[in-house]
């Protein structure tokens, strides 16, 4: 059963202007994230593409970025795919809201990164 759907979308041009002030990085994504982006071409199309799976994912559990935290989860790029990857904080969170799997995919296309999250509860 679908328990919470999210979209957002980021603007890479945006996300390229934020992400060359001091800090911000170190503020907003893992350790993981800055590796993976930094590899690529254009870092601020991978950075923009964790961001919006992190504002998806708020509006999917309704609990909204403050209500998530940030830096509650990472996105860890897979062979099959984006995965979240959570702090325990949120695990717990998203077990007493009866959340079992997590959906995640995301793009990027003519300056837009977007990202949708499913939430799915099995009981």
């Amino acid at each position: 059963m679908i328990r919470g759907i999210g979209i957002d979308i980021c603007d890479i041009a945006r996300m390229r202007k934020a992400v060359s002030r001091e800090g911000f990085c170190i503020r907003v994504f893992s350790e993981e994230e800055i590796v993976y982006a930094e590899k690529k071409a254009d870092p601020a199309v991978h950075y923009a593409a964790s961001y919006a799976a992190r504002e998806a994912l708020s509006k999917a559990t309704g609990w909204g970025i403050a209500g998530l935290g940030i830096n509650s989860c990472s996105v860890k790029r897979t062979e099959s795919g984006p995965k979240f990857v959570f702090n325990d904080n949120i695990l717990s969170k998203f077990s007493n809201e009866g959340i079992d799997d997590i959906f995640l995919s995301i793009s990027h296309e003519s300056g837009i990164a977007v990202a949708v999250v499913i939430l799915e509860k099995n009981k």
